[in-house]
């Protein structure tokens, strides 16, 4: 095969030590992390276009990214023994970021806009707790599960969700397409877990601080409605701590 090849990479990452996806100008992304071994391996400038943006802190059991490269397949097989491609690349990638798996696809095909839905979990632990400190956000008391997800219920209604967006982002529409939100117990925690079509910058955790209003009670779950209708977002909660955030699923 001669001329470039696009290819989709899938893999994980602990988001501590990165600010989110994107490459920064002034900070340390998984991007540029991950397009800088690509191209020590691969022997070429990689450049990877990634299926979201995650925000500093945020970590991805599940992501991927696609880039175009020459010379890794040749007549539909690998150059290069597969396995062994992979350890390649995860051996000179830091320990916070492995790849699962790396396969050719179309040449129009594309990680971002051809995802039809993404799940997000966010995590929360109520008991002091060193092996989830950084991975879940520790919350004193515990809050009405059931309330909580009456007002999960209510945001499925809408699709408008400006109330729950970071400011001045460069999006197009606020318009996003939530198929799942629910809260779950976990062991000694919650989780909420949560899919759409997509999301807008920071949307998660404006909607777990808003829903941790309505599980203490400050507000009824009713009030997430007018929250949502205002599309101001000073009236939704604040934003919950990026520790407790990951994203899980991603579909084609």
């Amino acid at each position: 095969m001669t001329g470039k090849q696009r290819y989709f990479i899938e893999l994980s990452y602990d988001g501590s030590n990165y600010h989110g996806w994107q490459i920064q100008k002034n900070a340390v992304s998984v991007q540029e992390v991950l397009n800088e071994k690509l191209s020590v391996v691969l022997r070429q400038t990689i450049e990877t276009t990634g299926c979201g943006r995650t925000d500093t802190g945020v970590h991805a059991r599940e992501f991927f990214a696609h880039f175009d490269a020459e010379g890794l397949m040749v007549d539909g097989s690998w150059f290069m023994d597969y396995t062994n491609l992979i350890r390649s690349i995860n051996s000179i990638l830091p320990k916070d970021i492995a790849v699962k798996r790396l396969f050719p696809v179309a040449a129009n095909a594309n990680a971002r806009f051809d995802a039809t839905l993404r799940t997000y979990e966010y995590h929360i632990h109520f008991n002091k707790d060193p092996f989830k400190n950084g991975y879940s956000w520790e919350l004193r008391d515990r809050p009405d599960l059931d309330l909580m997800n009456r007002a999960a219920e209510i945001i499925k209604e809408y699709t408008d969700f400006s109330c729950f967006s970071k400011s001045n982002t460069q999006v197009k529409t606020n318009i996003c397409k939530i198929s799942t939100a629910v809260w779950e117990i976990n062991d000694d925690g919650i989780i909420f877990r949560i899919s759409a079509d997509r999301f807008l910058r920071n949307m998660v955790r404006a909607i777990v601080g808003t829903m941790i209003m309505v599980g203490k009670k400050e507000i009824e779950p009713e009030a997430v409605r007018h929250i949502i209708e205002s599309k101001n977002r000073s009236n939704a909660g604040v934003s919950v701590p990026a520790c407790g955030l990951y994203l899980t699923e991603v579909r084609y």
